[in-house]
């Protein structure tokens, strides 16, 4: 007897015949599905001159753009006399096009940047004074550690490449995590089945065994996803299974059930994130989504249709095993972003294929919201489609408003404008259903909070919102990750202990204006130091966030 179609399998099996019945083109139903279901897209950048492969939002309210050296001319020029030359260079010998920028949020220009090392397939991680680190790549970049110390719009701050350190392996592939200690870890990469940490640590790198124990023919222990638990262990998670981590010991002190459906990271593609941290900060649920089968990547089969599951797990309970259930579309190269309300948005990729240059097809437009407090089988809800594809090198990050930037899809060795799916320069920004006019009279505004916080202080913010509040008001930090390859490295949602919304001054007189009692994070096991975004959340309505730098 045949295996049963999979419920995300019959649903695209129904699409499809719909489409096909009804003689609607996927551009039509595009059309019908972007006026009936939640979210609205626009594009803010029509053509930001780089494909950006990475990226990442700082505390200055722009994002940093970066692809890679080696890809050819882009459509940014470097300024006069910046030119990169490099005789070793088998493209652009003498190099005057940007390969990485900047861009500011409030005015959506691109400013370009002066990146000298190879950055394909790196890692990154905001560290605690809100500088960006940047780890590995390939050829010249596979030792390079670089530094962002970002600047207002008007700055010009640009890249530094270190020369007093470097990575003691080569990582491309690599996934980088802040620890307690405002150090960071570097985990994995190809060829590299270790973890080592900046600022280095005598003895540098440290052979990881469950990275080559993860490992396959198509080496599916890349890009592994890794997330800092409440406990102070790391969850590491590679091909099919996951292990604690203790990153002071640099040993593996427990051994998580494997997740059923294949492979789940890169090349197999699917995601992952950490649900919102909140309570006693004691309990710590993982989701892992999607992927390709395996042999999907060595066969160069671009049809092969994508896992569409979804395992989620308790990682700090004492028996902890999978709950799986499914996505109503199958997904690779999706990206899961942590929205300031705790839902998740999962974005881009597609639905047949794997990851890699020009290895996949049917690309899934539509976005998905994870409802993390629905039962199975409720907590998947399909949003407004956007009408451009994303896939191979494209990302998605929180922006300090509530919007999901969008960037990225290069499936080339190079950049190529004539193709099926073309290298992607547009930028584009999805507005979740909480920005939508009908829940106006419900956003607050955050209008005032500490610059600076201090673990387990207590402190007082102030909002204004347009009607009553009815509830609790919450306050709570989003880091700032660094995206790539569908999975954001850092990412991080941490609520607050926050007492009732009391009206500032006399009830008539308030304005809307109400007072509310934070209590910052006990610890930096629960949220390590840096730079988080501070949204005030009333009935599901997110303010514009304030940057708030959490410190010993």
């Amino acid at each position: 007897m045949g295996q049963l179609a999979s419920p995300s399998q019959q649903w695209r099996s129904l699409l499809r015949l719909l489409l096909l019945l009804t003689a609607v083109s996927l551009d039509g139903f595009a059309s019908f599905a972007r006026a009936s279901l939640p979210g609205t897209w626009e594009i803010l950048v029509a053509d930001a001159g780089i494909a950006s492969m990475h990226t990442a939002v700082t505390h200055f309210n722009t994002v940093v753009l970066l692809d890679r050296t080696n890809i050819g001319p882009t459509r940014l020029r470097l300024p006069r006399g910046r030119c990169r030359r490099d005789p070793r260079e088998a493209v652009l010998k003498r190099d005057c096009f940007a390969h990485s920028a900047v861009l500011d949020l409030a005015t959506n220009r691109i400013r370009p940047l002066t990146i000298l090392t190879d950055t394909w397939c790196s890692s990154g991680q905001f560290l605690p004074d809100g500088s960006l680190l940047q780890t590995g790549g390939d050829l010249d970049g596979l030792r390079k550690i670089r530094r962002f110390e970002p600047c207002d719009a008007a700055g010009d701050c640009d890249w530094v490449e270190l020369n007093h350190a470097e990575l003691a392996d080569g990582r491309w592939y690599g996934t980088n995590q802040i620890l307690p200690d405002g150090s960071v870890i570097v985990v994995g990469g190809r060829a590299a089945n270790t973890v080592e940490y900046y600022p280095p640590r005598e003895g540098g790198a440290v052979f990881f065994p469950f990275l080559a124990d993860a490992g396959d023919k198509q080496m599916d222990n890349l890009y592994p996803y890794v997330h800092l638990l409440p406990d102070g262990h790391l969850f590491v998670f590679a091909n099919d299974r996951a292990v604690a981590f203790d990153h002071e010991l640099a040993r593996v002190v427990r051994q998580y059930p494997p997740l059923e459906g294949g492979p789940r990271n890169y090349p197999s593609a699917g995601s992952s994130a950490m649900l919102a941290l909140e309570g006693a900060y004691d309990t710590a649920v993982i989701v892992v989504c999607g992927g390709a089968p395996y042999g999907a990547f060595i066969e160069r089969n671009t049809d092969e249709p994508a896992h569409g599951s979804c395992g989620r797990i308790v990682a700090t309970a004492a028996e902890p095993s999978w709950e799986l259930e499914d996505m109503p579309f199958g997904r690779i190269m999706g990206d899961m972003v942590m929205l300031p309300t705790g839902d998740v948005l999962i974005v881009n990729g597609a639905q047949a294929g794997t990851q890699g240059f020009e290895l996949a097809s049917d690309p899934c437009l539509f976005p998905v919201l994870y409802r993390r407090d629905q039962p199975a089988g409720l907590r998947f809800m399909t949003l407004t489609p956007t009408t451009i594809p994303r896939l191979y090198h494209s990302t998605a990050n929180l922006l300090p408003d509530g919007r999901v930037l969008i960037a990225g899809s290069n499936p080339h060795y190079f950049y190529k404008f004539n193709a099926e799916f073309p290298t992607e320069l547009r930028i584009e920004a999805f507005s979740p259903e909480y920005l939508s006019p009908d829940r106006a009279n419900l956003r607050p505004a955050l209008d005032e909070i500490p610059a600076t916080v201090r673990y387990g202080e207590a402190f007082d913010v102030y909002v204004s919102v347009p009607l009553p509040v009815v509830g609790i008001v919450e306050l709570n930090l989003n880091s700032a990750p660094f995206a790539t390859h569908s999975f954001s490295q850092g990412q991080r949602l941490v609520k607050l202990a926050v007492t009732s919304a009391v009206p500032d001054g006399d009830v008539t007189a308030s304005d809307g204006r109400y007072r509310i009692g934070c209590t910052a994070p006990p610890n930096a096991v629960v949220a390590p130091p840096g730079y988080y975004m501070a949204f005030a959340v009333n009935q599901g309505v997110p303010s514009v966030a304030r940057w708030v730098q959490l410190t010993v």
